[in-house]
């Protein structure tokens, strides 16, 4: 292994998005300011209700890992910026959506489009933003980036219907969770990174290797979601507590422990999973019985693996403050708290 791997070891103070921050962000302005152009439409309702959500927080990710993995690979160009912001697009689209399949009340602090707008506009408002990101891929000119973000997109379908049957299901394995958050989660992240090394025209290992990275980081930052669901309050997470205990959603810290449970606690997992203990008593009892299996810790501890393979995957760039930033952003998506 090389020497100059940097581990995903212990450090003084919290990791920090800050490097990130500050190496992406004249590319994320000129991103934002494509992401508000093109969100522009005749029709009022489309940039009220994709401000709404757009406008509304977010790390930006995605689309700053595709600034940051150009910056990486040396890219002097602009291709990038568009490609970022339809990057953006294809997220927030599915958050529309995922909104309006869960019922959910909140987003990011405050309420949810569907809440406000209702489902049918959400949908379509959705579906706007997935043509505006295929406008950009065009524009684009490559068929290989239009190949890796339209593939993602197909795949990120695949996965949010797999988590739909998926739901209420206490038998869902490990094995089948963490095919589901690789698809709906990790897919976008590694299409993301990825398309940053064609635009710099690096090799095809330059290409796997952000892809890597992008997927690894994605699974991290979903397994860390899943953990804060259970172990936030809606003011740090900016979604209500138990969202997922409600929708009867099996995430890693309940797999965990319904496995790890005796008799009694897992008939108590069936029947909450069932939908037929949801007050607020027994998301207590379900955070209890998280906390005595320790099952968000071993979450977390699953989460650290997989951000250790993303730094991993980009030790074979050299040294550099892009790099840097990239590292510490995968030790941000673990220690992270909402």
């Amino acid at each position: 292994m090389s020497a100059d791997i940097v581990a995903l070891r212990p450090r003084d103070g919290q990791p920090s998005l800050d490097p990130i921050l500050s190496l992406t962000a004249p590319g994320m302005n000129r991103v934002n300011a494509v992401i508000l152009e093109r969100m522009q439409s005749e029709v009022p309702l489309i940039p009220a209700l994709a401000g709404h959500l757009i406008s509304g927080g977010g790390k930006r990710m995605r689309p700053m890992l595709t600034v940051a993995g150009a910056e990486l690979c040396g890219y002097q160009g602009t291709r990038q910026h568009k490609l970022a912001a339809a990057v953006e697009f294809i997220h927030t689209a599915t958050l529309l959506h995922d909104d309006v399949v869960d019922g959910s009340d909140l987003r990011r602090g405050k309420a949810a489009a569907n809440i406000v707008y209702g489902n049918p506009a959400t949908v379509l408002v959705g579906d706007f933003l997935f043509t505006r990101a295929f406008e950009l891929m065009v524009e684009d000119g490559s068929l290989k980036v239009l190949k890796i973000l339209s593939r993602a997109s197909s795949i990120i379908s695949e996965g949010e219907v797999e988590q739909l049957t998926a739901q209420r299901h206490i038998e869902t394995s490990e094995e089948r969770y963490l095919s589901i958050i690789g698809s709906k989660t990790a897919a976008l992240f590694a299409a993301a990174t990825r398309i940053a090394a064609v635009v710099a025209e690096r090799s095809e290992a330059d290409e796997m290797a952000l892809d890597a990275f992008g997927r690894n980081i994605g699974i991290a930052f979903q397994l860390v979601d899943d953990a804060i669901d259970y172990d936030s309050d809606s003011f740090e997470s900016g979604k209500a507590r138990g969202d997922d205990f409600r929708e009867g959603k099996m995430t890693l810290p309940v797999i965990l422990a319904y496995a790890r449970g005796n008799e009694e606690e897992r008939r108590f997992w069936q029947d909450a999973i069932a939908g037929f203990r949801a007050e607020d008593e027994d998301l207590a009892h379900a955070v209890t019985l998280i906390e005595r299996h320790q099952t968000v810790a071993a979450t977390r501890e699953r989460a650290r693996h997989y951000a250790q393979r993303a730094i991993d995957a980009i030790a074979c760039f050299p040294p550099s403050e892009a790099r840097a930033a990239m590292v510490e952003a995968a030790r941000f998506v673990v220690s992270r708290r909402y």
